[in-house]
């Protein structure tokens, strides 16, 4: 849009001030350096985007086909630390997935630090949640590896055609019960997140069962005492005045007898 409306600007410079006018040459100068801003980074950057999603749907769709076989699937994860892709819990154990659609080839020897250290942050916050040991994986979605499945500083790389035979052939790890488990687990600690985003607690306080303030959790402290209180002795404190001064009763009474004139 932007550039249609600098070519008619252009166009009509050129009519009112003739082609060799500086007004004319300088807005053909400035539309040149628009298309040349445009093909060159604006749209590589879009196609980039939209490979990404592609990528991760692509990705997505094969990990959700594990969900009839038992698999705890969870897809756009947010810890609040940055988001994992993909995660995957089932017999097989707890994988993190980080997808990339970099078109290749990749060479496992040379994936960028940046890349690994994104993948072990992601495993070490699905840790924190299910408490079980986490595979953190990075999976191209179309980039040929050169060594698929090896790892490189504990993160193993492969091409989303090898993930779900990797994963179906894991030696068995986890029953039923503990994929479950760790799923709701994770589920819980995700709500809790959410909701400490939206400043407010989910029900029940934060998946340890303590109450949650505002920005944060109520720290612990000395409970007051309920019921009975125990027997013990009384602390002394200040005593009234004997007899019938000891009271605002008594003092009222007092009063009345000394302003009272005995008889004759």
């Amino acid at each position: 849009m932007a550039l249609g409306v600098l070519g008619i600007q252009t166009t009509f410079a050129g009519r009112a001030f003739g082609l060799r006018s500086p007004l004319f040459i300088g807005s053909e100068l400035l539309l040149l350096l628009c298309i040349l801003f445009v093909s060159r980074v604006v749209l590589p950057m879009l196609d980039r985007q939209d490979r990404g999603a592609s990528g991760e749907e692509h990705v997505g769709g094969l990990l959700d086909s594990l969900a009839r076989e038992g698999w705890q699937v969870i897809h756009d994860a947010s810890f609040g630390r940055g988001d994992v892709d993909h995660i995957a819990i089932g017999p097989g154990g707890a994988f993190t997935v980080e997808t990339k659609s970099h078109p290749g080839p990749i060479a496992v020897g040379r994936v960028h630090g940046a890349l690994l250290r994104q993948a072990h942050a992601q495993r070490e916050l699905l840790e924190a949640a299910v408490a079980m040991p986490v595979e953190p994986l990075i999976v191209y979605s179309r980039a040929w590896v050169d060594r698929p499945l090896a790892r490189r500083k504990g993160v193993r790389v492969l091409p989303a055609r090898m993930l779900l035979r990797y994963l179906r052939e894991r030696e068995r790890r986890l029953s039923a019960q503990e994929v479950e488990g760790a799923g709701r687990a994770l589920r819980l600690a995700l709500r809790a997140h959410e909701a400490q985003e939206a400043g407010a607690a989910p029900e029940g306080g934060d998946c340890a069962g303590r109450p949650r303030t505002l920005t944060g959790l109520v720290p612990p402290g000395p409970r007051a005492l309920t019921g009975p209180v125990p027997p013990g002795p009384v602390p002394p404190g200040p005593r009234a005045p004997t007899g019938t001064g000891g009271s605002v009763m008594g003092r009222a009474r007092n009063r009345r007898s000394r302003n009272r004139t005995p008889h004759a």
